[in-house]
């Protein structure tokens, strides 16, 4: 069945795709949020007349067809345009098998424990804690992230002390039975890093994320090198190359691809094969409630190697409001894996006819 068309309906933060195959079946998926106006004219431009007359069914080698074809633009953009047709396309073919993607991977679309993840550095240690504690003990979380250094700040805090204070008031909130997960978004160099990953295993910090410059993965495995907390990365990466790299050098404990960053599900699937033949965990990276969080929990149900707890964030972004009619909820700790074919969700026709629109057929 070939692919007829590739629609785009787009904000400056999100594009929704739909693709259309020539018997008439739609199927829905997204490239990654931020300034996704330049993602939808890339997929678009460069990314559609590839696809146009494809094999709808065959999407692995039509993705990594674009990505070849596309070489002398290597890197995010292309990534991210491919990625929205990948997830539209898998939606597509759930909808054609009347399965969900989760089982169309091999998984079952069950519940799926989650760790509650900030994206604040702009609040204090105390009110932090009292959130994630409120969190705690109304959704069931088990586990929660918070942000600690400064997004690359090359040693330089939010201000001086912050993340030992952040870490202290969140784990006397929580106590000891809920697991601490730590983010510093490439804020350290490898000796500030290794020095405050002895002060996080004081905490019983249990996963230590993007220590360094993600790029720099020889200052990374420095750091896991001489850490016993498990260093994990890999969120910003597009390369599969650089994602081999990293796992055969060890240069993290746990591989955290994005599914929208890396290019869709085909490709965020091979890194976790990856890394599961290398014995090692995988835990997608899914910082916000777009459809983003939705590819990441069929993702998760069908992979041997996912972490014991999927990220799940704990904001409310304005921009991911009401995108689709079936809203997520965390009961227990725990989410469920959106049920029916495809992703199992529908986008809001309210959001489509908001947004500016764009086909290429």
């Amino acid at each position: 069945m070939k692919i007829k068309s590739i629609e785009t309906f787009t904000t400056r933060q999100l594009s929704v795709v739909r693709v259309t195959s020539e018997d008439g079946l739609q199927g829905y998926g997204q490239m990654a949020p931020y300034h996704a106006n330049i993602s939808a004219l890339v997929l678009h431009q460069q990314v559609a007349p590839h696809a146009l007359g494809a094999d709808a069914n065959d999407i692995e080698a039509l993705v990594e067809t674009v990505v070849r074809e596309e070489h002398k633009f290597p890197g995010s953009y292309i990534c991210r345009a491919v990625g929205g047709l990948d997830t539209a396309l898998w939606d597509l073919k759930g909808k054609r098998a009347g399965k969900s993607v989760s089982e169309l991977l091999g998984g079952r679309p069950g519940k799926v424990p989650v760790y509650g993840s900030s994206m604040k550095r702009n609040i204090t240690p105390q009110a932090e804690a009292e959130r994630i504690a409120r969190l705690k003990e109304t959704q069931g979380f088990e586990a929660f992230k918070i942000r600690i250094a400064n997004n690359f700040g090359n040693d330089v805090d939010v201000y001086p002390g912050r993340s030992e204070e952040v870490v202290r008031a969140v784990r006397a909130a929580i106590g000891d039975d809920t697991q601490l997960y730590v983010d510093a978004n490439s804020g350290l160099t490898p000796a500030k890093a290794i020095e405050m990953g002895k002060m996080l295993a004081q905490y019983g910090v249990c996963h230590f994320e993007e220590p360094c410059p993600y790029m720099e993965l020889e200052w990374t495995k420095q750091v896991a090198d001489a850490l016993d907390i498990p260093v994990t990365g890999g969120e910003q990466d597009t390369d599969l190359a650089q994602f081999r790299r990293m796992i055969q050098m060890r240069a993290v404990d746990i591989v955290q691809p994005d599914i929208c960053y890396v290019g869709g599900i085909s490709r965020a699937m091979e890194v976790a094969r990856m890394a599961e033949a290398a014995g090692m965990t995988c835990t997608p990276h899914a910082a916000n409630l777009s459809m983003l969080t939705v590819f990441t929990l069929h993702m998760v149900t069908a992979i041997p190697n996912a972490g014991k707890y999927m990220e799940y964030t704990i904001e409310e972004d304005a921009w991911t409001n009401g995108l689709f009619t079936e809203p997520l909820q965390v009961i227990d700790g725990q989410v469920q894996v959106p049920q029916g074919p495809g992703w199992g969700i529908t986008v809001r026709p309210e959001w489509l006819e908001q947004a500016d629109y764009q086909i290429s057929e």
